[in-house]
């Protein structure tokens, strides 16, 4: 099964359509609700929200997700009937697979209920395709329509000193590159204040985006955050709030992280935890973020929160 723990969650859509043929008598009965098995689009729309709801017991390796909406309609013709399936999460990954199987459940029940008024021949259920989904990638992309430069400045002595390679460093290194940043500024420097705030400095207004890693926690040397936070002009707390729930969901550690974010002048500095999966949680859960709201200040369309 594929590992969707380190995907952020967030609102997710899926709108699946399907369409059973039918002889206009049976259209008939569906419309009254007099088969003789009962109210057949009653009893389909049970069956389609039970199926999305039970979608990974059906179906292998289908990821478990909390439903919070699943509905079931209809549009009747002379000789068909449209049934169309609405699915809503908050999690990991979408609800394709549980509105589709919604639409092929109730499609299959509609059929079953209808069999004893028709020939085999006569009903056949096809068409069953996804419409449309909003959510993930689709929708809160994670790269940037237009590359920016940016800014890694990793601190810690033992890194600095060879004593020990950067791997955390070098995670962000390759997220920021697979979101399209490029021409991306690295260096390592030493737990020094003051050689960070002589890089800050130099580099404020030459890169949109400067991201430290390291320095974070409660060490006598973690002063990354000290140093930082009175420099901020305009603090933008939510970032690292939705880092740190990130990361609380997979350690209770994660809530001993510091970490802030705002604006030095014309760059938005984030200061990151020093650990490999710190550093990556953290910037997993900001990016899409990051990405609208680099896109938004070059004014490229997007396609907003809730549409």
């Amino acid at each position: 099964m594929k590992n969707v723990g380190m995907k952020a969650e967030s609102y997710r859509t899926a709108v699946a359509i399907g369409r059973l043929h039918a002889p206009p008598h049976c259209i008939e009965l569906l419309r009254n609700g007099n088969t003789e098995k009962g109210d057949a689009l009653k009893t389909a729309r049970i069956a389609g929200i039970l199926g999305a709801k039970r979608t990974d017991e059906l179906i292998p390796l289908c990821h478990p997700l909390p439903i919070y909406r699943a509905d079931v309609d209809y549009e009747l013709f002379e000789k068909h009937v449209d049934i169309i399936a609405t699915v809503e999460t908050i999690g990991p990954t979408g609800v394709e697979m549980e509105a589709l199987t919604a639409v092929s459940l109730a499609g299959l029940t509609l059929y079953d209920m209808l069999k004893p008024h028709c020939e085999p021949e006569d009903l056949l259920l096809d068409g069953i395709k996804l419409q449309k989904k909003k959510g993930g990638k689709s929708h809160f992309t994670r790269t940037l329509k237009d590359t920016l430069s940016a800014s890694i400045i990793v601190l810690s002595d033992t890194v600095a000193a060879g004593k020990k390679p950067d791997t955390a460093g070098q995670n962000v290194l390759d997220i920021l590159k697979e979101a399209n940043f490029s021409n991306v500024n690295y260096q390592v420097i030493p737990d020094a204040p003051e050689q960070l705030l002589a890089l800050i400095e130099q580099q404020k207004n030459q890169y949109p985006l400067i991201l430290t890693v390291g320095g974070t926690g409660l060490g006598p040397k973690d002063l990354t955050v000290e140093t930082i936070q009175p420099l901020l002009k305009r603090e933008i707390p939510g970032l690292m709030e939705a880092s740190r729930n990130f990361g609380q969901r997979r350690t209770p550690y994660a809530s001993l992280s510091r970490g802030v974010a705002g604006y030095i002048d014309n760059s938005l500095v984030i200061t990151l935890p020093g650990s490999r999966q710190g550093a990556l949680e953290s910037l997993t859960a900001i990016l899409p973020a990051l990405v609208h709201l680099f896109d938004v200040q070059k004014n490229i369309p997007h396609a907003g929160g809730y549409q």
